[in-house]
């Protein structure tokens, strides 16, 4: 028998910077939810990737010296890096620079010009350069972008535009009669904001740059971000491409996943789009907030980014993966604080499960030498334990189905907190004083084991790292942690034997955590101020006086070290006039032998000096980096030595 088909997506993310406990929280959410699935036995495919084309990927690019496709590779190591370190299970990975993404694209884009729903026409308006958004005066907040808030500019160019109105109406059914969005409450403000007032016709276009997806039949233009970004969910699996072939099986998406910021997009221009391509919609919008810093939206340029490298090397992978998921509901707003997290840690992690595992572990070990024997004797309050932790597998997947992941977690830590207050209730180091007790205290440690593989089993999509640490610990086999024995009890051996493991979860020093990461924290948002910082200019100049400094090109043909000094180097220079020597203070960031045969901008009628008694005549042109390092500034190897540089 086939399995049934899953097919659950994130946004592909924007790498204009390194990801962050934002991104995570998206990505965190989507593989629990994959995680579960599989475990449920459905035949997964879990997506996630980067959107890597646009003016600000350009731009980027253009600041660090480097090629956009340079840019982009950079920043996806870091995204991939810190899904392994998060335990992301995705499928695949896609970015829309990958050829066959391109390829579907290219002919999605042609498919609806035929089709008569895309023509060319020419943009006025106003354009939001980091969300690559074009607004209408209408639709600007106080005269600012309406989702970021940041300036917009004025735009005008040639572009191409695709109909948004033929599919007006059956969006609006789409949002209000049916429970496509979720939540819904959230259906009524786009309805309100972008359909009644008319859908306008959206730019899919651009010329003014070229970092994207060429348009076959118009080469001046680039395919502008919707129709390359959306299109990723269905060119991953192979739709107008030759690279896979699992459209069939997996479309319609069961799940995508966004934050409320493009919601817009997701929830009116990709039914819009997929109608036009008369393809099935996808089945379910999961929708989620912010979280948020001191109330503010997490931002790069606010310098309020909290790095998740840095908690998880803290507190493990899985402690931010429970935080996260745990503090935010679907369709609202998360407030971060060091707080918050670490007194959840400490409170549900700590003196919770952590505290339930080891002290029931601790005396299996202490009473019956890790070994159970087999004779019972049931007692009170087991029924009501029983009860709670065979129903609860089931109360978990409906949480799961609407995708509330938080009540999910709520109520498996309920039974986490039943079980402890069962140990309060039986006392078994009471009855371990007498040894007539002896089967009821054995049915006791039983019962908790039993209850510590449930909530486990049904843990682990959330907690992947930490649950088989716990399976070991309460001697349970991976049969015995299937998503079908997580509904049933008495499926550890009765002579199950326990082993000490470490504690998953040690308590944390709340006062002192809290300083040290806010030391961190300061220290990071003073770095982005500083890289933020207004840059001040020299006092202004004529031109007369610009042409004073003489700029030559000058070829290194020997280098070496300043004997006296760590941080110079010793320069003979072709410069075109018969030669000279120049001292730079490069030696920490450049070897001698990597600066020959390079050819340079010289500073030619600078006053002669002498440093640590080398001479130098003249100077080399070269640049301050944002992280405090220098890189000389080279020329193309074809410009001629002694060639004026002006």
């Amino acid at each position: 028998m086939s399995k049934k088909p899953f097919y659950i997506t994130t946004p592909i993310y924007y790498p204009s910077g390194n990801p962050h406990i934002g991104h995570c929280y998206t990505t965190v959410a989507c593989d629990s939810i994959a995680r579960y699935r599989r475990m449920q036995g459905f035949d997964v495919m879990f997506l996630t990737g980067t959107d890597e084309h646009g003016l600000k990927i350009e731009q980027k690019a253009a600041e660090a010296g480097i090629t956009p496709k340079e840019y982009v590779d950079n920043i996806v190591k870091t995204f991939k890096k810190l899904w392994s370190y998060m335990n992301i299970s995705y499928d695949r990975y896609i970015r829309t620079t990958d050829k066959y993404h391109i390829e579907t694209v290219q002919k999605i884009f042609k498919e609806l010009y035929d089709k008569g729903y895309i023509y060319k026409g020419e943009y006025s308006g106003k354009y939001c350069t980091p969300c690559e958004s074009f607004w209408t005066d209408s639709q600007l907040a106080d005269g600012k972008c309406p989702d970021c808030g940041r300036e917009v500019i004025e735009a005008k160019e040639e572009a191409y535009f695709f109909k948004m109105s033929p599919f007006a109406e059956r969006i609006e059914k789409l949002l209000t009669e049916t429970d496509y969005l979720q939540p819904k409450t959230r259906a009524l403000e786009l309805v309100n904001n972008f359909i009644k007032p008319g859908l306008e016709d959206l730019c899919v276009s651009r010329t003014s740059f070229k970092w994207g997806i060429p348009v076959t039949f118009d080469e001046n233009h680039v395919v502008y971000v919707w129709i390359d970004a959306l299109s990723n969910y269905i060119s991953a699996l192979g739709y107008k491409n030759e690279s896979y072939d699992e459209f069939e099986k997996f479309w319609p998406a069961d799940i995508h996943m966004v934050a409320k910021d493009i919601m817009r997009f997701h929830a009116i221009i990709w039914p819009a789009m997929l109608m036009a391509l008369e393809l099935p919609l996808p089945k379910h919008l999961a929708v989620h907030g912010w979280i948020t810093f001191n109330g503010q939206k997490m931002s790069k340029s606010l310098g309020n980014v909290v790095d998740p490298f840095i908690l998880g090397e803290r507190y493990g992978a899985d402690a931010i993966r429970y935080h996260i998921l745990r503090e935010m509901a679907l369709g609202a707003d998360s407030s971060f604080s060091n707080e918050i997290m670490i007194n959840r840690i400490n409170s549900d992690l700590a003196n919770g499960l952590g505290n339930l595992v080891s002290r029931t572990v601790a005396m299996v070990i202490k009473y019956f030498g890790g070994t159970l024997p087999a004779e019972r004797q049931s007692g009170e309050f087991d029924s009501e334990l029983i009860e709670q932790a065979c129903s609860l597998r089931s109360i978990v997947d409906e949480c799961m189905d609407k995708t509330q992941l938080q009540n999910a977690l709520s109520e498996i830590f309920r039974m986490v907190s039943r079980a402890n207050k069962y140990i309060d209730e039986t006392l078994p180091w009471v009855l371990a004083k007498d040894e007539s007790n002896k089967p009821r205290l054995s049915s006791v440690l039983y019962n908790l084991l039993e209850s510590i593989r449930i909530i486990s089993t049904l843990l682990s999509p959330f907690m992947p790292a930490t649950m088989p640490k716990v399976w070991e610990q309460i001697g349970a086999d991976i049969n015995a942690v299937s998503y079908e024995n997580a509904g049933v009890f008495n499926v550890l051996p009765q002579n199950v034997t326990v082993k000490k493991g470490e504690a998953l979860f040690p308590r944390i020093d709340t006062e002192k955590e809290i300083e040290e990461l806010n030391k961190l924290i300061e220290a990071q948002m003073a770095e982005a101020e500083k890289k933020n910082a207004k840059i001040e200019l020299a006092p202004e100049i004529s031109i007369d006086e610009f042409f004073k400094t003489e700029l030559r090109a000058a070829k290194v043909i020997a280098c070496e070290k300043v004997k006296k000094s760590k941080k110079l180097l010793k320069l003979q220079l072709d410069d075109g006039m018969g030669g000279r020597q120049v001292v730079s203070g490069i030696a920490e960031y450049y070897k001698p032998e990597e600066l020959i045969g390079k050819t340079v901008i010289l500073v030619a009628n600078l006053k002669p000096a002498k440093l640590c008694g080398e001479e130098s005549m003249g100077m080399i042109c070269a640049s301050d980096m944002p992280d405090g390092g220098v890189k000389v500034v080279f020329l193309d190897e074809e410009v001629p030595a002694g060639t004026k540089i002006r």
